[in-house]
């Protein structure tokens, strides 16, 4: 007997209902082949993301879809890629998501979620201002090599849920986009591990190939460029040891912090000294896990994430390199950790070899000098006294050219006096003031992109005291930084003279003058030196031209000046 008519149309209808949904299927797989061949066609890893979570939001038809990185630490999100808004609406939302309610549980829990209404969610945290209303959720995470990487999150509006399906294709987009994803991590590590080898290799040659460089200020750069960070610093240790100062800066706030010197004391620069390796922060102005050790240039610069890496020589440490990024950015990896310390062990090498170069240069360069002022002591002056002598005796008997010769003989007398002279200043007492004033001069040749001219008067090394020689030494560092920074001048001559009982250090620069006097920490430091020793400074235009004159003159001790003479 023939089926009912009502029936066999059911069945056709039931027919055509799965043939659709085979086709949809068949679709959603070419869809989901496609969007893998394009997902792991590239191994730029902001491509990759990106890809991801466009091919994600178009499978299942989904109104915005989010990719979210987990932090290094696993905790929050470093990074955030989304699609589906607007421009506009991003800007008015502000800052995007980091891991909390809805989104944290997938962090802390990494397994698939799906809401028929997000808004019903007791983990839900609710919508910031200006952001679009969202019902359906699909949460799923994304693994590359059983390490969860992030989680891919999709949100339609009202009207219309999830299903299995839905979510069997996300899933599914993940496990290749774990692939892809792990592909380009270890592509960038590579490239980047070979830009740090290739730099450090250049680094130790220039260093070594030019003992005169600025190597301190050659690492700072090479970190800055490569790190990606936004603030890079080197802190030499002094020699105390209670005590750094910044040497270089490079970056944002970078003449905030460059020439300043702080105690080591319960600072973070003091733990990785301490521990020989290096350190991670997330948060530079967050410390409370770590006691009460304090942030220097947290004091002085608004910082984020921070890399903390000393700088280790043969004797003892001897400086710490801080590599910071500003405040909600992207935080450090495990990988920056390690590839930075690496580079900053070899580029410390490097720097110590290359001080070992410049020590033996001037160790020659003292004995050529001791070699010289022997010849002259020991043949030119006593040839020029016999000399003068034999010009004495002629002038007893030569009548009216007596006077003539006696003036001969005072200018011998007097060649004789500059020759000593120059033989004291060819006899310099290693590691006295004149040594430590041609230290701060070659220090600050870099900043002002030039060699200043320094002459030397008097028996400087002689009245050196440790006290007097730190006064100095800040003194002459203070007034060369003021005139790289401020300036903007093509030559400078440092002056230091013993001479009345008096030590004085003259700088004078051709650049653009006084012009309007502001507070200077800088020169208030200079002032309080000079009074605390009861001697002045003065600072005024120079007397040739344009440019400015400084002068910082202290009385020396009655003894040092007997000594000196």
């Amino acid at each position: 007997m023939d089926r009912p008519r009502l029936e066999l149309d059911d069945d056709l209808v039931t027919l055509i209902q799965h043939a659709q949904e085979v086709l949809v299927s068949q679709d959603r797989l070419r869809g989901l082949l496609q969007a893998s061949r394009r997902i792991v066609g590239d191994l730029d890893l902001d491509v990759v993301l990106n890809r991801i979570v466009s091919a994600a939001r178009d499978l299942v038809d989904a109104d915005f879809a989010a990719l979210g990185v987990i932090g290094p630490e696993g905790t929050g999100l470093e990074r955030f890629v989304h699609v589906g808004l607007d421009d506009e609406t991003v800007t008015a939302i502000g800052h995007l998501p980091e891991g909390k309610g809805l989104l944290g549980l997938l962090i802390d829990d990494p397994r698939p979620i799906r809401l028929r209404d997000l808004r019903e969610d007791p983990h839900a945290v609710g919508f910031p201002d200006h952001h679009p209303e969202m019902q359906a959720f699909i949460g799923v995470p994304i693994r590359a090599r059983e390490e969860v990487f992030g989680n891919l999150y999709l949100t339609r509006r009202e009207g219309k849920e999830f299903t299995d399906d839905d979510e069997a294709v996300v899933m599914s987009l993940a496990g290749t986009a774990g692939i892809a994803i792990e592909n380009a991590r270890l592509f960038e590590d590579g490239r980047r591990r070979q830009e740090w080898l290739a730099t450090s290799t250049e680094v130790t040659r220039r260093l070594l190939a030019e003992p005169t460089g600025e190597p301190l200020e050659l690492i700072a750069d090479s970190v800055f460029r490569l790190s990606e960070a936004d603030l890079v610093t080197v802190a030499q240790v002094t020699e105390a040891g209670d005590m750094t100062t910044v040497r270089v800066a490079v970056g944002a706030g970078a003449d905030a912090v460059t020439g300043a010197t702080y105690a080591l004391e319960n600072t973070f620069s003091e733990l990785v000294l301490e521990s020989g390796g290096p350190m991670r922060l997330a948060d530079a102005s967050d410390t409370h896990a770590h006691g009460t050790r304090r942030v220097f240039l947290a004091d002085k610069v608004d910082l984020g994430p921070a890399i903390i890496v000393p700088l280790m020589g043969a004797a003892g440490p001897r400086g710490v390199l801080w590599a910071a990024r500003r405040k909600h950015a992207h935080p450090f990896s495990p990988s920056d950790e390690d590839t930075i310390a690496a580079f900053a062990n070899q580029a410390s090498i490097a720097w110590e070899l290359a001080d070992a170069r410049r020590a033996q240069q001037r160790v020659d360069l003292l004995e050529d000098r001791a070699r010289i002022a022997r010849d002259l002591h020991d043949h030119v002056i006593q040839r020029l006294f016999a000399a003068g002598l034999g010009l004495q005796a002629l002038a007893m008997g030569a009548g009216d050219l007596a006077p003539k010769l006696e003036g001969v003989v005072d200018e011998i007398d007097d060649v004789i006096r500059q020759i000593r002279n120059s033989i004291f200043h060819l006899r310099p007492v290693e590691g006295g003031m004149r040594a430590a004033i041609l230290d701060v001069v070659g220090e600050a040749r870099s900043g002002l992109g030039f060699e200043p001219h320094v002459v030397f008067d008097g028996p400087i090394d002689n009245v050196s005291t440790p006290d007097l020689l730190n006064d100095v030494t800040a003194v002459l560092r203070e007034a060369l930084t003021n005139v790289a920074k401020h300036a903007n001048a093509t030559t400078a001559d440092v002056r230091v003279d013993v001479r009345d009982h008096q030590l004085r250090v003259v700088v004078v620069d051709n650049g653009r003058g006084l012009g309007v006097v502001s507070r200077s920490s800088g020169m208030g430091n200079m002032r309080t030196r000079a009074e605390s020793r009861d001697g002045t400074l003065v600072v005024e235009a120079a007397t040739k031209g344009t440019g400015t004159s400084l002068q910082w003159r202290v009385p020396l001790s009655r003894r040092s000046a007997d000594d000196a003479g």
